[in-house]
């Protein structure tokens, strides 16, 4: 059984690398006693493996993991065995079956929803004018930013790569290219924006928080959540 796992990360785990999440959630399938499935070979580890590694000091609301399992009781089960042996800061919010053809989590995603706020102290003196230019920065034809790569330094145009960007209750919110194709940072687009107003960009400012990842849905621009590609099993 190929089964999607979502998962909140919050609070001081927000400083855990990527890396140390996935020896976490090995030990944690243990823990769990999760009957989960073993690589063959001379060195067989759990076959897992996560959708999209989350920047340290993010915090979320939508990280992903696939794994086979061998067999289970139930969707609410699965979710209650791992919650049982997670730390504070990490929440197992579902649990989902794939089909059997379904791809792992990893090459399918398309996009991602942040939600950003300041930092206590570090508002804008003028928050309603600062939040109002948000509008025509994103009206902008082209924003060009110089992004590093393996390479050294690129002049990019990342307007193509966010599909949204509003504000609510004092919260930016935005959907970007995300994967390994045209994978768009917030912080870029945060850093764009200082450029913009010509403001010195502090990334201390702000709170960064993933809320959701997409794989595309067929229809360009259209997406679907990647715990909306499984199902509840009992």
């Amino acid at each position: 059984m190929k089964i999607r796992i979502k998962f909140a990360k919050q609070g001081p785990m927000k400083f855990i690398g990527h890396l140390d999440i996935m020896r976490y959630f090995q030990k944690a399938m243990r823990r769990g006693d999760i009957n989960i499935c073993y690589s063959e070979g001379f060195s067989p580890h759990q076959i897992m493996s996560f959708a999209s590694p989350l920047g340290v000091g993010l915090t979320s609301n939508g990280e992903y993991m696939d794994i086979e399992v061998s067999q289970s009781t139930s969707s609410k089960e699965m979710t209650n065995q791992l919650n049982r042996v997670m730390v504070e800061g990490i929440k197992v919010l579902s649990c989902r079956l794939l089909s059997d053809t379904a791809k792992n989590a990893m090459s399918i995603v398309a996009a991602a929803d942040y939600t950003v706020w300041f930092r206590e102290g570090y508002e804008p003196s003028d928050k309603k004018e600062y939040f109002d230019s948000l509008a025509d920065f994103y009206k902008k034809d082209s924003i060009i930013v110089t992004k590093k790569t393996k390479k050294g330094e690129q002049e990019i145009d990342i307007r193509p790569f966010i599909y949204s960007l509003s504000v609510e209750d004092n919260t930016i919110c935005m959907r970007l290219s995300s994967g390994s194709a045209n994978n768009l940072k917030p912080e870029l687009v945060l850093e764009a924006y200082s450029n913009f107003r010509n403001e010195e960009f502090k990334s201390i400012a702000f709170q960064i928080q993933r809320e959701e990842i997409y794989a595309e849905a067929g229809d360009a621009g259209t997406f679907v959540s990647l715990e909306d590609l499984g199902e509840d099993f009992e």
